[in-house]
């Protein structure tokens, strides 16, 4: 069991590494935050840190994760779909 623990954060790190990347990347203007690349980052960033939370379970980051999952992919809808957003 202490072994999915150890896995668990590791994969939840990178999530948060992602996640990170994602905001300093848009914050430096090296992407945008209507591309693709930022909502991928976002929902891969995001499903990594549920993985995690399942293992460690918090009602609230279980919560914002999800939200920012379902908003990211609502982001990778609009890229690949501009004119029906």
């Amino acid at each position: 069991m202490e072994f999915q623990l150890i896995i668990a954060d590791i994969v939840g790190t990178v999530g948060v590494m992602l996640t990170l990347t994602a905001y300093f990347l848009l914050q430096i203007d090296k992407i945008t935050s209507t591309g693709r690349s930022y909502s991928l980052l976002n929902v891969f960033g995001a499903v990594l840190i549920l993985y995690s939370l399942y293992f460690n379970w918090n009602t609230p980051a279980v919560i914002m994760e999800f939200a920012w999952f379902l908003i990211s992919l609502y982001g990778l809808y609009r890229h690949f779909n501009p004119s029906q957003s």
